[in-house]
């Protein structure tokens, strides 16, 4: 069975599989979509602002990394939400989400009938180069999912970890690549060439170009980069 993984900025991600559907940092901003044919907004600002990139399946499950507004939005998740969905997120998205969410820390896992979801560590680092240190460990996460015998590797907002050598074989990396907030186009070629993953899609671009990192990396690497544009599937067989 396919694997069908949708990207939408900054770090918002959709996987389709054998009729299941699964969100991680969902959170419409405005911003990111400005020029965006597709967008449906159902409110604007003083009101919290409400909308979609485009018409969307509601979810069987919702995974947040951490707390911050373009990650971790109550009012994107309720309009993808069914009674019945799963929504998995750290503690600190606990003021946001409320006691409806399942509580998740680096190293737990918790399962959704044949999909393995296990919370890794995710956060920036002294020496990281991330310019803007705001993602303290223990405070957000990444993302190991195993289905249909592939595993996908959300990292989240984060710098390079050593401990992400240690995490096995991976099928499908999104990379955080915009520097900031997060690891730079640098940073993230050699956390790719230090974790060997199958291919990579890479997340939370900012102002970076994204075919640089491609580049970067398929001189180095025979791994596989997709670069998706906004509401763009890369189907994984």
């Amino acid at each position: 069975m396919s694997l069908f993984i949708k990207w939408f900025p900054p770090s918002w991600i959709q996987i389709k599989t054998d009729g299941k559907v699964l969100y991680i940092d969902p959170a419409y901003l405005r911003t990111y979509y400005a020029r965006y044919p597709k967008k449906i907004e159902f409110s604007r600002w003083p009101d919290p602002i409400d909308g979609l990139p485009e018409e969307l399946e509601k979810a069987d499950v919702i995974l947040i990394t951490h707390s911050h507004k373009d990650h971790c939005k109550r009012v994107t998740i309720n309009r993808l939400k069914r009674s019945n969905t799963l929504v998995i997120a750290p503690e600190t998205c606990m003021k946001d989400l409320g006691r409806e969410m399942n509580l998740i820390r680096p190293g737990e896992v918790i399962t959704f009938g044949d999909i393995k979801i296990e919370a890794v560590e995710a956060y920036n680092t002294p020496k990281g180069s991330s310019t803007r240190k705001v993602h303290r460990k223990g405070r957000g996460v990444g993302y190991l999912l195993s289905l249909k015998g592939r595993t996908i590797y959300h990292m989240g907002d984060t710098d390079f970890l050593p401990e992400m050598k240690e995490l096995g074989e991976i099928d499908v990396a999104l990379v955080p690549i915009g520097g900031t907030f997060t690891m730079d186009i640098r940073e993230a070629v050699k956390t790719v060439l230090a974790i060997q993953p199958e291919m990579v899609i890479p997340i939370h671009y900012l102002r970076s170009d994204p075919q640089r990192f491609k580049e970067k990396v398929e001189a180095k690497s025979n791994i596989r980069i997709a670069v998706l544009q906004i509401g763009e599937s890369y189907q994984l067989r």
